[in-house]
């Protein structure tokens, strides 16, 4: 498997991804109907770095890390993983994690947090908790899911 810092070249790769997974509306809080320029500043543009994970030539899973906050809490990064249908269940989001763990600690990030996991996302859930996230807080109802309806989102958190 091949990981790479993603570039505006490989948009035509990320944007698949990123659309199939915002376009199912349940675990993101973006607009169903982003369109590819907004995505692209979304996932590419504001983020610190931007990965790329493929196989093949196929892009099988990508994550941002960008600052939480500013000032006193710049030392706190967020990052968001999405990977592609077929790639699911490999263990890629878990290895998506890890990296992004690597490369926050090599940028000078001491925490990681992730804003708003929604709930119903459970193998996410318990994948973060695996990976020694604690959960921090809970906004209920936050979420608003196309199937299961109003649904908690999670504040989960690690120090690095």
């Amino acid at each position: 498997m091949n990981i790479r810092e993603a570039t505006t070249e490989d948009w035509d790769l990320v944007w698949p991804i990123f659309h199939e997974v915002v376009k199912a509306g349940e675990t993101y809080a973006y607009e169903v109907d982003t369109t590819r320029e907004q995505a692209e500043e979304i996932w590419l543009n504001t983020p610190r770095k931007t990965y790329l994970f493929e196989e093949s030539g196929k892009a099988l899973g990508t994550y941002f890390l960008k600052t939480n906050q500013a000032g006193p809490g710049s030392h706190v990064c967020n990052c968001g993983y999405m990977v592609a249908s077929q790639a699911r269940g490999k263990g890629l989001a878990t290895l998506m994690c890890e990296h992004s763990q690597e490369v926050a600690k090599e940028l000078g990030y001491k925490a990681m947090q992730f804003n708003f996991v929604v709930s119903s996302n459970e193998g996410a859930v318990r994948l973060w908790d695996k990976l020694g996230f604690k959960t921090v807080g809970c906004l209920p109802k936050a979420f608003n899911h196309p199937v299961k309806g109003y649904v908690d989102a999670l504040v989960m958190y690690k120090w690095l």
